[in-house]
């Protein structure tokens, strides 16, 4: 059986043996460029509603945001990949990239920039991630890991052997991971300064990241949970620093970066309140949650979100009728996020009124299939005597 595996794992690697777009170096994957990029647009929109939605309030940042993004890309080693740039709405300093060029940046990171060579420098190591199909790689990574894994433990009379390999995949994983870091700087750096940026906006976005860290190593909030995924090192920012020295100065774009970032910028006071909501709800310190909340939305009423941590905390001290309305407000600010519809439909669920709950539930579950819209979209099915419909509904439940 060992044996077996084995030779299956080699076979397996030999088939998926490539060549890097952007480094030229070979290059293990198990998809095709056609399965990376219809893999890319399943995944963006369901990543987009689960982390926030898209920012809508001021929708010329995203248009500004795009616009900085496709230059780059144009740069890139695969120019014609379906590249696609949002801005998320999402308080955490973050940005990704999905396989086939869907990348997002966070709200919470565009407030740290300085400037456009910053936002570039982002941007540019993204679309690195994209073009240098490390997606793909990283689930070849995966599969080969687990395969190993599979082998080693058919050694059963061997402890040490499982031992060995549960720490020879978590050490691999780990370099693999920092290889590709390294590399879509350095690549990332290329892209801007064939667009005319300063490379040292690179070296001073890595310089953020590192600064931020260590501000919050102690801290057990979010930014924690982002950098245990996400570490910034002194390696990055020093090597970002040689490249940079030896690079000619470029634009920064200061003036139409600010401009471009104003809004979010002025409502970081509100946000802020916000999140201090958010924590005093996890106390249980749902008065001042409430007082936080309100304060929010008087400095930003345009904000859905707010109107539905709103909604939450009223519905929880039994303010059915108000719940409603924050509800009600929160879509109609933002009809394209799947929260404000499913807070609604399950209180109209709690009410009993199904036939609206059901509305509301549907257009939630469309936006971003959960397990409650799909529990309570299978109860209601059962209900209607809708029986393989809430069969349906119940295993996507199930499967969630």
């Amino acid at each position: 059986m060992r044996i077996l595996l084995l030779s299956s794992f080699i076979l397996l690697i030999m088939a998926a043996c490539g060549t890097n777009p952007v480094t030229g170096k070979r290059q293990v994957t198990l998809m095709s460029q056609a399965q990376e990029i219809s893999l890319g647009r399943q995944q963006y929109a369901p990543s987009l509603q689960s982390q926030g939605g898209t920012y809508v309030i001021d929708k010329s940042l995203n248009a500004y945001v795009n616009n900085v993004g496709q230059r780059l890309a144009r740069h890139s080693a695969q120019p014609n990949l379906p590249y696609e740039f949002t801005v998320l709405n999402n308080d955490v300093p973050n940005a990704w990239a999905l396989p086939g060029g869907k990348i997002a940046i966070n709200r919470g990171l565009l407030v740290l920039l300085e400037d456009e060579a910053q936002l570039a420098a982002v941007l540019a190591h993204e679309v690195v991630h994209a073009a240098a199909r490390h997606g793909a790689e990283q689930h070849a990574s995966n599969l080969g890991f687990q395969l190993l894994s599979t082998i080693a433990q058919t050694q059963t009379d061997n402890a040490l052997v499982n031992q060995a390999m549960g720490i020879g995949t978590s050490g691999a994983q780990a370099f693999y991971s920092r290889e590709n870091e390294l590399e879509s700087d350095y690549y990332g750096i290329n892209y801007m300064v064939r667009e005319g940026f300063a490379a040292y906006g690179a070296v001073e976005l890595q310089q953020t990241f590192l600064a931020l860290s260590q501000k919050n190593k102690a801290s057990s909030d979010f930014l924690s949970t982002f950098f245990a995924s996400h570490p910034p090192s002194a390696e990055r920012v020093a090597k970002n620093r040689q490249r940079a020295q030896n690079l000619p100065t470029g634009k920064r774009n200061k003036a139409e970066f600010v401009k471009a970032t104003q809004q979010i910028r002025r409502d970081m006071p509100a946000y802020d309140k916000h999140l201090s909501a958010l924590k005093a709800a996890t106390n249980k310190d749902w008065d001042k949650a409430l007082k936080r909340t309100l304060e929010a939305i008087r400095a930003q009423p345009k904000e859905a979100r707010f109107y539905i941590t709103k909604g939450q905390l009223l519905h929880r001290n039994d303010k059915n009728t108000q719940a409603f309305n924050a509800f009600a407000s929160a879509i109609k600010l933002d009809p394209g996020y799947f929260l404000g519809h499913l807070r609604r439909g399950l209180l109209h669920h709690k009410m009993r009124q199904y036939k609206n709950a059901q509305a509301d539930l549907s257009t939630s579950h469309r936006l971003l299939p959960t397990q409650l819209s799909s529990f309570y979209l299978g109860e209601i099915a059962q209900r209607n005597n809708n029986r393989q419909q809430a069969i349906q509904y119940y295993r996507q439940a199930q499967q969630s």
